[in-house]
C-alpha cells in the first residue's frame, strides 16, 4: 500500500433519521447499529487503520461539540489528527480544512481519502482491493476519484453517478470518467437509470492527491479554499455552507468513478438495520420484545430491562431510548427529520434533542 496514502473521516453529521437514538452528545456514528458491540466510527477507524498501515495516519474532521466523544471512541488518535470544526458548514469546508492540514504535514503529494463515519462494509478485503486502486490512480493521474456503488435496486435514497468513457484498469478494476452526477431521483428516473447500466450509486467517498484538490478548490471554490488558506479554521464563521458535491465535484473535469461491488450500506435511517439484520426472522428485534401478529417490524430499546409489547402490527419501527417512544410506519422514517426540527423549535422540547 502506499506509504502516503491519510485517511480521513468525515464525523460531524448528527444522524437525525437515527433519533432518539442519536442526540446531540451521542450521533449516529458513536451508536452501535449491527450488534457487533463497536460504534460505527471505532468500526470505520479500524478499517481504514488497517488500510493505512497504521493509525498514526488516520485523521477525523468533527464538530468541537463532538471533538472529545471522538477521543474517547478513538484513544488511538493522535491529538493534532481530530480537527473540530467550530460550526458545520457541509462537506466542502471540511475536506477543505482538512485537506490543507494534511497537506502542510505530509505535503501536497500525499494521497488524502475522504469517509463518511456511517457507513457499513461487509466485505473488507474488497474493500481494501477497491481503495488501493484508487490511491494507485490517484497518485499518478491528476485525478479526483469517488466510489461508485454498483446498485442492486432502484433506490430514491441516494444520488447517482454516471459513467463516461472508460480510461483504464487500476488494480484489476476500470475506471471511468464522471459524466454527471444527479441528486436523489423519483423511482421511475432510479429505474431509468439502472436499465443503462451505467450509473452507480454516489458513495461519499473521495481519494485525491492533496495538491489536485486544493488546485481545484482554488478554481471553483475560492470562497472556501481562500479564506481557509489565509486564515485557517478562524475563517469557519465566513465560509458558505456547500457540499464537496456542489462545490467542486459536479464542476471539475477531473472526477472519475470506480465501480464498487462490495456490499455496501450507508446506514441513513432506521429501515437500514433491517437490511443488515433481518434474515429470516419476521421481526428485527434489538430490545426484549413480545408480539402477537406482528410482521416486518424493527424493535430497539437501549435498557435491556424494558420490554416492548405489539399486537397486530406490521411494517412499523418502534424505539425506546431514555424519555422517549418513537412508533413510525417504515415508509415514513424520513420524516424523523421534520419531528427533530420541530423538538428544536420548541423550548420547553430541547432536552429531548
Amino acid at each position: 500500500m502506499d506509504k502516503s496514502l491519510i485517511p480521513v473521516i468525515l464525523a460531524g453529521g448528527k444522524g437525525e433519521r437515527f433519533w432518539p437514538l442519536s442526540r446531540k452528545h451521542r450521533p449516529k456514528q458513536f451508536l452501535s447499529l449491527d450488534g457487533s458491540g463497536k460504534s460505527l466510527l471505532q468500526a470505520t477507524a479500524d478499517r481504514l487503520s488497517e488500510l493505512a498501515g497504521s493509525s498514526e495516519k488516520l485523521w477525523v474532521v468533527t464538530s468541537a461539540q463532538l471533538a472529545q466523544g471522538v477521543r474517547e471512541q478513538l484513544p488511538q488518535l493522535l491529538e493534532k489528527n481530530v480537527l473540530a470544526e467550530p460550526e458545520g458548514r457541509d462537506t466542502a469546508p471540511a475536506v477543505a480544512w482538512s485537506t490543507l492540514e494534511i497537506a502542510r504535514t505530509y505535503g501536497e503529494d500525499a494521497v488524502v481519502a475522504f469517509f463518511p463515519a456511517d457507513h457499513w462494509i461487509e466485505d473488507q478485503q474488497a474493500f481494501q482491493n477497491t481503495i488501493k486502486a484508487a490511491a494507485e490512480l490517484a497518485s499518478k493521474e491528476d485525478a479526483i476519484v469517488t466510489l461508485g456503488i454498483t446498485p442492486n435496486h432502484p433506490s430514491t435514497g441516494y444520488g447517482y453517478i454516471e459513467q463516461g468513457e472508460q480510461t483504464g484498469t487500476f488494480g484489476g478494476l476500470p475506471v471511468y470518467k464522471v459524466s454527471r452526477f444527479t441528486e436523489k431521483p423519483d423511482r421511475e428516473t432510479a429505474e431509468q437509470f439502472l436499465a443503462t447500466g451505467r450509473f452507480s450509486w454516489n458513495s461519499g467517498m473521495f481519494i485525491f492527491r492533496a495538491g489536485v484538490v486544493l488546485n481545484e478548490l482554488r478554481t471553483y471554490a475560492p470562497e472556501i479554499i481562500g479564506p481557509l488558506e489565509e486564515k485557517g479554521v478562524e475563517a469557519y464563521h465566513q465560509l458558505p455552507k456547500k457540499s464537496v458535491d456542489y462545490a467542486l465535484m459536479e464542476k471539475t473535469q477531473l472526477a472519475y468513478v470506480l465501480p464498487a461491488s462490495f456490499g455496501w450500506d450507508d446506514l441513513g435511517d432506521w429501515n437500514a438495520i433491517e437490511r443488515l439484520l433481518k434474515g429470516d426472522a419476521a421481526n428485527v428485534e434489538l430490545a426484549q420484545h413480545v408480539g402477537m401478529d406482528t410482521k416486518g417490524a424493527i424493535l430497539y430499546a437501549s435498557d435491556n430491562d424494558e420490554v416492548i409489547v405489539t399486537i397486530g402490527l406490521e411494517d412499523i419501527v418502534v424505539v425506546r431510548d431514555r424519555n422517549v417512544t418513537l412508533i413510525v410506519k417504515k415508509d415514513r422514517t424520513q420524516e424523523i427529520k421534520q419531528v427533530v426540527k420541530a423538538l428544536q423549535e420548541d423550548p420547553k422540547l430541547q432536552d429531548l434533542l
